[in-house]
């Protein structure tokens, strides 16, 4: 796929709008695409020596929004707003947005001001799939020559889970992506198993996230270990040294010294059992010294659970085997076609950054969503534009204030058994969860509840009479052709709300008092759609 030639047209035009401005204000979303399209559209402005102004917001504060500047962008938002309604001669607008648009192509024809809208759909082009926010403002930095910005847009697109349909870059991402394997920043894995957590959680623990289905290692990290146990890809030993060689094979354990050894269920079992008789006995073996014991002791403190990244080729087919087995045993035939479209999936390495969890494209999204999720998006767009040195620190003190917040919310919706089921959906009331992590909740949500419907999340929005609305869904039922976003859109609007969204993620602001009249409606408008 190429940018069609109308749309390059307005990437030119944008060009020249930027160029022959000078106040300029910058609008972008909170989440991590608009983080990653903020801080592309910021760098081009740095680059071009022009002051401005940038803003990282929620969608219900541009609704009839005052334009005070020469030049005002809405990136990764603006398509679904109402944001022209006091526009002037003097204002000029540019949207970088990915949402289904509220207005035509041949919307600017007739007004006094400028407006252009770079949208993906008025071309025909998928914008929940094809190409994100960020992807836009990349295609813009282009236009400069700024292809060194290339892994931004890469970023933003995982961020935004556009991959989530096929497991890989699709449409106008692939040509983003090309670009940043081209200049050096990308590694790709193509079709990966598709499991988050590829550096940072051991896998016993990642596995135990899974959520599409519910599985028997759905929250419960023990059946997931007893799993990977069972094939013999949970534990390794690094780099066995020889006097380790020596005690194991003396209890049956054979293995090499210098290499990497990972131990089979058989192995541990030898080995705790070995270690628990000498326990018992209070004495050693005839056959093992006081040195040998403490080898063998040190040993089990040595072993290492995997993580995913850890994995061989030959490991990671056992385990995609195994858990096709798991969902094939949960999910009707129709589904079958998708299940390795859930399971595997492209992974992506930033070769440029040699700092931990950075390294991993679905990592450094979550720490991007994190800053977002709490009001310091600044200190993830500096990290974007390569201020490191404080900003790290930073970014390291918000991922764990964000971990701990998604505890403590998970702990209230799952302790205080809130989640109530409709025929067609079903419902959280998140009193308490923070506006800005709802949506997060409820996606983690699903593995306590019907895979099968859709999960809607409520919270109420500080010092105001407005509820924050989130829904999620497993993938399975995205390929039913069902879209959540266009869905929530209409039903918002007849409360009086706004909504909209992705066809598996989504969301809407909505009065208080409406609460149940949405519930009641959107349960109504998914008759005959929720179909297992």
């Amino acid at each position: 796929m190429e940018i069609p030639p109308l749309m390059a047209e307005q990437y030119k035009q944008a060009k020249e709008l930027i160029e022959k401005s000078s106040d300029i204000k910058i609008y972008s979303h909170i989440d991590c695409d608009g983080i990653c399209s903020g801080a592309i559209l910021s760098t081009i402005l740095d680059r071009l020596n022009k002051p401005h102004d940038i803003d990282f917001v929620n969608l219900d504060v541009l609704d009839n929004i005052e334009l005070n500047h020469e030049l005002t962008i809405f990136s990764d938002l603006g398509s679904g707003q109402l944001i022209d309604t006091k526009a002037a001669a003097n204002n000029n607008i540019l949207i970088l947005d990915h949402h289904p648009p509220l207005r035509d192509l041949d919307y600017n024809e007739d007004k006094e001001f400028t407006y252009l809208e770079i949208n993906p759909n008025h071309h025909g082009i998928n914008g929940s799939f094809y190409v994100c926010g960020g992807g836009l403002c990349y295609f813009l930095a282009k236009e400069f020559g700024y292809t060194d910005m290339s892994w931004i847009g890469v970023l933003s697109a995982i961020g935004d889970m556009q991959n989530t349909r096929s497991g890989e870059f699709e449409g106008l991402n692939k040509i983003i992506q090309k670009d940043a394997v081209e200049e050096g920043y990308l590694d790709l894995i193509k079709g990966d198993l598709n499991i988050y957590g590829r550096n940072s959680r051991e896998l016993f623990i990642a596995l135990s996230y899974f959520s599409d289905v519910k599985l028997p290692i759905t929250n419960n990290q023990n059946e997931s270990k007893a799993l990977l146990d069972e094939l013999g890809i949970d534990s390794t030993l690094k780099r066995v040294t020889p006097e380790e060689q020596d005690i194991l094979e003396k209890i049956g354990i054979l293995c090499e010294a210098g290499e990497d050894y990972t131990l089979t269920r058989e192995d541990r079992a030898i080995l705790n059992k070995e270690l628990e008789a000498i326990e018992n006995a209070q004495t050693l073996p005839i056959y093992m010294s006081k040195d040998e014991f403490i080898v063998l002791f040190q040993i089990q403190k040595r072993i290492r659970r995997k993580r995913l990244s850890d994995l061989t080729t030959e490991e990671k087919g056992r385990l995609y085997n195994a858990l096709n087995r798991m969902i094939i045993n949960e999910v009707p035939k129709k589904y079958y076609k998708h299940i390795s479209k859930i399971l595997i999936g492209d992974s992506y390495t930033f070769l440029m950054e040699d700092y931990g969890f950075l390294r991993d494209g679905s990592e450094f999204s979550t720490a991007m969503n994190a800053c977002g999720r709490n009001h310091e998006e600044k200190i993830a767009m500096e990290v974007l534009k390569g201020n490191r040195d404080w900003a790290l620190d930073e970014l390291e003190v918000i991922s764990r204030k964000h971990r701990y917040n998604l505890a403590t919310s998970m702990e209230k919706v799952t302790s205080d058994d809130r989640i109530v089921e409709l025929e067609n959906l079903q419902y959280f009331d998140g009193t308490g969860i923070k506006p800005e992590i709802v949506g997060t909740i409820t996606g983690m949500i699903l593995g306590y509840c019907n895979w099968r419907k859709p999960i809607i999340g409520f919270t109420q929005i500080e010092d105001t009479n407005g509820l924050k609305v989130s829904l999620r869904c497993s993938r399975f039922l995205t390929y039913d052709g069902i879209n959540f976003g266009n869905i929530i859109r209409k039903v918002s609007n007849e409360v009086g709300g706004s909504g909209g969204g992705h066809a598996m993620a989504c969301g809407a602001y909505i009065p208080l008092d409406k609460k149940e009249e949405f519930i009641q409606k959107f349960n109504i408008s998914l008759s005959g759609n929720i179909s297992i």
